[in-house]
């Protein structure tokens, strides 16, 4: 969340002086602030302008910040409420977010707690936006690629000139990223549009079938070929053939991929004659293809005729924003299939899947949603619902006492594991700055730990 998107936000407190100085901070980081010094102000202003984030206090004269929280939460479904109180019990917390107050700060508090909790705030309005049955924002030039993180922008502008070249080109990235759906993209903004786009699964087809099925084969050419063949490669003539994961291909067959690069020239298997063909060629990897060369697994000749253009399809965990957009558009995808009503997803769910880290990509983020669809019968889709390897478990520390340093020292971990090491994202969920997530990295190892791709 940015201040340059001018967030609207309403102070509440009977204190004038407490009043100003948290207009003036607010301010200064961009916000428009509108303030209020009681309750039923606060009323006025929430009927005349929309407001995204009520910051109120909790005594006030008359009515109560608490009166105020029930008020916003059963009128105002896209404002979200932050208490602030000089009368700090656990009562007057449990109050206060039993009332929807998304966050309880007490006073003295400084600007760093403030504008973290605003910012928190206003990232959970977001969320909460884009995820209650509303359409996902689609760029028409997106290609029927769900996103709008800086990661997919940039692949979408690399999808782009690749589109508009004839160059061959690796699609690289981790199993269920959407290797495929780069493939398509590429083919159908091209020129070769209107001609066949041929997927072929290397990994799904057996050595022993493979050449015949690419190339094709002639009548008699092995037993049971009863009649001639053509291969994908005739099929996909003059439109494009995508070999998905072509680092499981055979050393053999990669020779005879090799030739047919060079020489845009096929031979069926029985075959003494070759067959000219006009296909571009896209292929795709889930694993490093260079270092699959440099251990003699793939051929260094083959890896750089197929390398003219590189693009990596990001994995989940590094455009978490898109999320929110993802759920929304699977879980629309998949109510409509089923004739059903769009559920809509909790705030504590959008968070969970916010903070998971997703091995499987966004295969399993659309596997998940469509479970969730089929199995779950309220209109909203709650936390009990999610597997159990999502949700809490007061069992999951079975190890013995520890003290509060190892224990927080712990807990780091497990945020930056599920974050996949990024320590921007963990210091965001762990409520502090990279400075002080660092030091307390630097504290937490003993002179026998190794820095890790984690730490």
């Amino acid at each position: 969340m940015t201040a340059a998107r001018k967030n609207r936000i309403l102070v509440v407190d009977d204190a004038p002086t407490a009043l100003d100085i948290l207009e003036r901070n607010l301010s200064s980081r961009g916000y428009l602030v509108l303030t209020a010094s009681n309750v039923a102000d606060a009323v006025k202003v929430l009927e005349n302008s929309p407001v995204d984030l009520v910051i109120t206090d909790y005594k006030m004269p008359k009515i109560s910040g608490l009166d105020l929280i029930r008020h916003v939460r059963e009128n105002c479904f896209d404002t979200e409420v932050i208490m602030i109180t000089g009368y700090a019990s656990v009562k007057g917390a449990v109050e206060a977010v039993k009332m929807g107050a998304e966050e309880y700060l007490p006073k003295p508090f400084t600007d760093e707690e403030l504008f973290a909790a605003v910012e928190r705030a206003l990232n959970k309005r977001e969320l909460k936006t884009m995820v209650k049955g509303r359409k996902p924002r689609v760029s028409p030039n997106s290609y029927g690629i769900i996103g709008e993180s800086p990661a997919v922008r940039n692949m979408l502008a690399q999808i782009e000139k690749a589109a508009a070249s004839s160059a061959t080109v690796l699609v690289l990235g981790e199993s269920g990223t959407g290797k495929e759906l780069v493939a398509r993209a590429i083919h159908y903004s091209s020129k070769r549009a209107s001609a066949p786009f041929v997927p072929v699964n290397c990994g799904a087809i057996p050595e022993k079938l493979l050449e015949s099925e690419l190339f094709g084969y002639v009548k008699g050419a092995f037993t049971g070929a009863t009649e001639s063949r053509a291969g994908f490669f005739q099929t996909a003539d003059g439109g494009t053939i995508f070999l998905d994961e072509i680092n499981e291909m055979s050393p053999a067959m990669q020779v005879k991929l090799l030739r047919v690069l060079q020489d845009k020239q096929v031979c069926m298997v029985g075959a003494r004659k070759t067959q000219k063909i006009d296909v571009r060629i896209l292929a795709s990897s889930n694993k490093d293809v260079r270092a699959l060369v440099k251990k003699d697994i793939f051929r260094e000749d083959l890896f750089f005729r197929l390398n003219v253009i590189s693009i990596t399809v990001p994995p989940l965990r590094e455009r978490r924003d898109d999320i929110p957009l993802l759920v929304s558009h699977f879980a629309a995808k998949f109510a409509h299939e089923m004739g059903r009503p769009v559920p809509s997803f909790s705030d504590e769910v959008v968070k969970a899947f916010m903070n998971y880290s997703w091995p499987g990509n966004i295969r399993e983020l659309e596997n998940l949603v469509q479970r969730l669809t089929v199995m779950t019968d309220a209109p909203t889709i709650e936390i009990p619902d999610l597997p159990s390897f999502m949700r809490f478990s007061a069992l999951s520390e079975t190890a013995p006492f520890r003290s509060l340093a190892e224990e927080e020292a712990s807990y780091i971990r497990r945020i930056l594991a599920s974050v996949g090491g990024n320590k921007s994202r963990a210091a965001e969920i762990l409520g502090i700055d990279r400075k002080t997530l660092r030091e307390k990295i630097k504290q937490a190892r003993t002179p026998d730990d190794k820095p890790s791709g984690t730490w």
